[in-house]
């Protein structure tokens, strides 16, 4: 935490030392090591929306310079300039993908995801796809790496679109339901599943 004679940071302070930092796009975040200035009172919503004081951020620049600094260790995320680093709260995945470009077919295909800030990955080796399964209600939540172990929960409308281009593959002796990007294939669900859901 800040200590007593420390200011308190402030969302308009990070703002401001993230636009000295002077880049385009993602920051070096993993290369900056600065203290640790306490919490702000900033919170990401499982739908990608950001909030301020309990307010959303209505300025779309904003909340990109802000997503450019952002950084994960292990459970935690923060905002790191070169100077501070500041924690925040994340309710799920720290981006949403929003859409997603599909070029080819089968082994061939590749699946270019964007999200909300308009980041912009294809999905491969270096930026997988997962799948996790909510314990309580079987619902699928799939995930796209974008950077830096912070991931894009992908929208349910791109869902049911990767759903549409899956296939049948096995692997390691098991009939896998999933899509093909990159080069790589990931697994969406057992295919035994939705023959179950079928039946």
């Amino acid at each position: 935490m800040a200590g007593p004679e420390t200011t308190p940071p402030t969302a308009d302070g990070i703002a401001a030392a993230a636009s000295r930092a002077g880049r385009r796009g993602p920051a070096p975040v993993h290369l900056w090591n600065p203290p640790f200035c306490g919490d702000l009172d900033m919170r990401i919503a499982r739908d990608g929306t950001w909030f301020y004081l309990g307010t959303p951020i209505g300025r779309p620049a904003l909340v990109k310079l802000f997503s450019s600094i952002l950084k994960r260790e292990g459970d935690d995320f923060f905002l790191v300039t070169p100077v501070e680093k500041v924690g925040i709260k994340v309710d799920d995945a720290p981006f949403v993908a929003v859409d997603f470009t599909a070029r080819g077919h089968g082994e061939d295909q590749t699946l270019t995801f964007e999200t909300q800030v308009e980041d912009r990955v294809t999905a491969g080796p270096d930026h997988p796809i997962r799948v996790a399964i909510d314990p309580e209600t079987g619902e699928p939540a799939p995930y796209v790496l974008i950077r830096r172990n912070l991931e894009a929960l992908v929208d349910r409308k791109s869902f049911y679109r990767l759903v549409d281009l899956g296939r049948e593959e096995t692997i390691d002796g098991i009939a896998q339901f999933g899509v093909w990007s990159g080069g790589q294939f990931f697994p969406i669900v057992p295919a035994a599943d939705i023959a179950a859901d079928l039946t």
